[in-house]
């Protein structure tokens, strides 16, 4: 099963962002950033809600429970 780790970066890579730019989408710094990335933390309920919805993907799919982006 896909971790969120890569997930999110898979979105940001099909976003063409860089991880300043992105933590930056969700007010977060970029070290926080860097630590979803490479594993060592995942966010709270509340930022995972609100990266999705600034994403328009689904809490599942980051969460690897869906391979589907979409918040159908």
């Amino acid at each position: 099963m896909t971790k969120f780790k890569d997930n999110i970066k898979l979105v940001r890579k099909q976003m063409n962002m860089t991880q300043k730019q992105f933590a930056s989408l969700f007010g977060i710094s970029e070290r926080a950033y860097q630590y979803y990335e490479a594993g060592s933390r995942e966010p709270n309920l509340e930022t995972l809600i609100l990266i999705s919805n600034k994403l328009n993907v689904s809490t599942d799919f980051l969460l690897g429970l869906s391979p589907n982006q979409n918040r159908n």
